[in-house]
């Protein structure tokens, strides 16, 4: 039903040289047991926003807070062709090589393209995790032609987010714009390499904002703006800008199913700041952290481990001296309820846990065997991911 908009990240797959691969899995893994037209005059109204580069790092510049001042940093341009003229100098293709197997389990080269666009002047470029997720080779084509490779890159797969790192200086930077200003109706400019044909602009309205979808098992993705305008592969990680030429969203999703149209999701630059900012200064995102790791419970796994129950999560593995260990919990354990919510698979346990906060002590309900049991276990800092 949805479809990431990563040329070659979805659909079968083909080998090297062919242009269009599709890949496109978002792998579900349970980071937080071990560790979210002529004429244009509607414009973003004039409320005030909330801080979106609060916690950036230093060296990403022209994100600063906007507390106070209106919903954008310049006047609404005179007409689209402005707003892309602005933007497209900032905006990048992203091309990836991923290493495959076709159907006899040899190894085999794939390629896809996504976009990408700059946040910062000494060349942090920010976009979907599902455009370079896997990848070996990631390597990023300027709007002056230059081609770089990514030197390093940071992803957050449960927001789908990353942060590429290349080395240029005096790069042109977009403005982050407020995504809370956006109202529906507001005119809205999807910046693209649709199909992996090069940089492409396409134009519609908010249709809706503050919308939150669960994109795949463990995945829910929150504050999302909704848009008509056309979204196709290769969109994934370029900006949805307002018309004064701010981003105010990152193309991640649309709904691909027979008769409908028009329903395409960016992540809103709220959302998106504070993780961005976190990857730029860590590499990752610090979240908290049962300290397992689980596997969603079938009536099939029920039976081959001969578990009392058919609905859960069951831990495959317990982190030393982590929370759940701290607390007794064991492999082959099955949590049924974490804080008072009902778990009933591996990835609502990972939503559970990310909706707390690190140091938070909360109750989780178990089966151990034919007993039920119940513990209190508080919550750490989430690890940096595994080389």
């Amino acid at each position: 039903m949805f479809e990431r908009m990563m040329q070659g990240k979805v659909g079968t797959r083909q080998a090297v040289p062919v242009l269009i691969i599709c890949l496109a899995v978002i792998v579900c893994t349970v980071a937080g047991c071990v560790r979210s037209s002529n004429g244009v005059e509607a414009t973003p109204s004039s409320t005030p926003s909330q801080t979106v580069g609060q916690s950036l790092v230093a060296g990403v510049t022209n994100v600063a807070s906007h507390e106070g001042e209106g919903s954008s940093t310049h006047n609404p341009l005179p007409d689209i062709a402005s707003v892309v003229a602005k933007v497209k100098p900032s905006v990048v293709a992203i091309n990836v090589e991923v290493v495959g197997y076709d159907f006899f389990n040899r190894p085999i080269r794939e390629r896809g393209a996504g976009l990408g666009w700059i946040i910062s002047e000494d060349g942090y470029i920010v976009t979907n995790n599902h455009v370079v997720e896997g990848a070996e080779t990631v390597t990023v084509t300027l709007d002056d032609g230059r081609v770089l490779t990514a030197r390093k890159v940071s992803t957050d797969p449960l927001t789908d987010l990353a942060v590429i790192k290349v080395d240029a200086p005096d790069l042109p930077v977009l403005e982050v714009g407020d995504s809370d200003a956006m109202n529906i109706g507001n005119w809205v400019v999807a910046i693209g390499n649709s199909l992996g044909r090069g940089i492409s602009a396409t134009q519609g309205i908010v249709s809706s904002a503050r919308v939150t979808l669960s994109v795949s098992a463990g995945q829910t993705l929150d504050d999302l703006v909704q848009t008509d305008a056309a979204i196709n592969p290769g969109n994934s990680g370029g900006p949805l800008v307002n018309m004064a030429g701010e981003v105010i969203g990152i193309t991640s999703v649309k709904v691909a199913e027979v008769g409908v149209e028009g329903m395409g999701y960016a992540i809103s630059t709220k959302e998106a700041m504070p993780v961005i900012a976190q990857l730029i200064e860590k590499g990752y995102v610090v979240r908290p952290s049962l300290g397992v790791s689980v596997a969603t419970v079938s009536r099939r796994v029920a039976a081959i481990y001969a578990l009392s129950v058919s609905e859960g999560a069951l831990i495959t593995e317990v982190v030393n001296d982590g929370p759940a260990d701290d607390a007794g919990l064991k492999p082959g354990d099955v949590i049924t309820a974490f804080g008072g919510t009902e778990i009933r698979a591996a990835g609502e346990l990972t939503e559970a846990i990310d909706s707390k906060e690190i140091g938070q002590t909360v109750q989780v309900t178990y089966w151990r065997g034919e007993s039920k049991h119940k513990s209190n276990v508080t919550l750490a800092e989430s690890p940096p991911p595994s080389p």
